[in-house]
């Protein structure tokens, strides 16, 4: 592969738990609903507005409404998670040995800016990647491939030499739209979830794989 592209949640570091509490507390404590952890779960992919959207329907919040909270709700996970901040095991090595080897490197998430700076720069790994898409960058979330074409471009990797990072199956389907391959992290969903998708190469739990390990 000529180039690499990670999402970031559930894929670089292991903190969905703690989206699921911040989005729970938010959508009941705070807006009167009644939503269990098996409910809010499933709902978390995209963006934070279309998550507000999936759960209320789409008359609740105005647009500036839905701003607000999902920032709010960034600010609950980055409070409760900073102290348990870090990378999945072996991907500071992967990280630094890829970018020793020079294939470009690029994130490819549905988080805000906000929150990918928090996990870059609290970590200082921002050197390693020479592209950033995140929400605001994309007018179509995953599956849609918009944020994996749009890394790709930026990367100057034609799509067929990305190699995407995922753990979800909507992003692995998006790369599988983009016309990627990927990798899946089994941080937060089984492998099973991903039967029905042709692109995927391997799963592992985390970056101490030896098939991972091999990419570089």
């Amino acid at each position: 592969m000529n180039a690499f592209i990670f999402d970031l949640n559930g894929t670089m570091i292991h903190d969905m738990d703690y989206h699921t509490q911040a989005w729970q507390q938010l959508l009941n404590e705070d807006l009167g609903g009644q939503f269990t952890h098996e409910q809010v779960r499933p709902q978390m992919y995209g963006k934070n507005q279309e998550v507000l959207v999936r759960m209320f329907g789409p008359d609740r919040f105005t647009e500036e409404e839905m701003v607000r909270l999902a920032l709010e709700k960034e600010k609950r996970y980055q409070q409760a998670y900073r102290p348990h901040l870090r990378l999945l095991p072996g991907l500071p090595e992967f990280l630094a040995r890829a970018h020793q080897q020079g294939i470009p490197m690029a994130i490819g998430s549905a988080a805000i800016p906000f929150n990918i700076d928090f996990v870059l720069d609290t970590l200082d790994i921002r050197r390693y990647f020479a592209a950033i898409v995140s929400a605001d960058d994309v007018t179509i979330s995953k599956p849609h491939p918009e944020t994996f074409l749009k890394a790709a471009a930026q990367l100057g990797a034609a799509p067929a030499d990305c190699l995407v990072f995922e753990d979800v199956p909507k992003g692995a389907e998006a790369a599988l739209n983009a016309g990627m391959r990927a990798v899946i992290l089994t941080t937060t969903h089984e492998p099973t979830e991903f039967a029905h998708l042709p692109n995927i190469l391997h799963f592992s739990p985390d970056y101490t794989d030896a098939f991972v390990q091999g990419l570089v």
